[in-house]
């Protein structure tokens, strides 16, 4: 599984690079930060997973990187092959680059 750290992310984002981010947490924990990316929970990712872009670069994230890893793997299985999971998930985004930013 390809793997993008924080500070990836975070570079993509300054260049305006052409990617999409997807969120699979909860709406809740969507609410209460994120980073900008499409809010997919992980238990609708397959049946939502026309919304994911197939022709450019697209990061799951989450809030550790655990649940990003699902999804990952479940997309893969549907035949996606330009997806990475984002490392560390928001908590490390909170560490590395937005000590702002609320978790939970």
């Amino acid at each position: 599984m390809k793997e993008v750290t924080v500070q990836e992310l975070k570079d993509l984002i300054d260049r305006n690079e052409d990617f999409q981010l997807i969120d699979v947490r909860e709406p809740f924990e969507y609410e209460v930060s994120n980073l900008n990316g499409l809010n997919i929970p992980l238990a609708g990712i397959v049946i939502e997973a026309n919304k994911i872009a197939k022709d450019k670069p697209v990061i799951i994230q989450c809030r550790s990187g655990k649940r990003s890893a699902q999804a990952v793997m479940l997309l893969e299985q549907k035949g996606f092959d330009n997806l990475a999971n984002l490392q560390g998930g928001i908590l490390a985004w909170k560490q590395e680059i937005d000590p702002e930013i609320d978790v939970y």
